[in-house]
């Protein structure tokens, strides 16, 4: 059995995790790890993009790692934004608020979550 026969999409995530600063490969991996299980849900249109991690050299900086994400699901453009104290903070920050904008995205379009006609306060049928 295959992906075509039961109906599932096959990755095409092209997301990719760029670093500035004294960023190691262990953080890379993770950060890698937590977009792709953000962005990694079924039903999406084709993810790429990019994200970029940044460690700030200055020692006496409190929130030194910052991420931001530009990442296209289809034809919305999803940007995220954060700063935390250690790389692992900022990639499960990054995750978190990359996964809740991309179930914004997948559900804007969805008309069975929205209701037939507006309620009566805002113009909608009077009972």
């Amino acid at each position: 059995m295959t992906a075509k026969d039961i109906g599932a999409r096959e990755i095409t995530v092209a997301v990719l995790v760029r670093a500035d600063g004294e960023v190691d490969g262990e953080h890379l991996a993770y950060l890698q790890e937590k977009v792709d299980a953000a962005v990694d849900r079924p039903g999406l249109p084709p993810v790429s993009g990019e994200v970029r991690v940044r460690r700030a050299s200055a020692h006496h900086v409190e929130l030194p790692w910052s991420g931001r994400t530009d990442i296209r699901v289809g034809n919305d453009l999803v940007v995220v934004h954060a700063r935390e104290a250690s790389a692992r903070e900022l990639a499960d920050r990054l995750h978190d608020r990359l996964r809740s904008a991309i179930e914004r995205v997948a559900h804007r379009s969805n008309t069975d979550r929205r209701t037939a006609a507006p309620p009566p306060w805002r113009g909608g049928p009077q009972k």
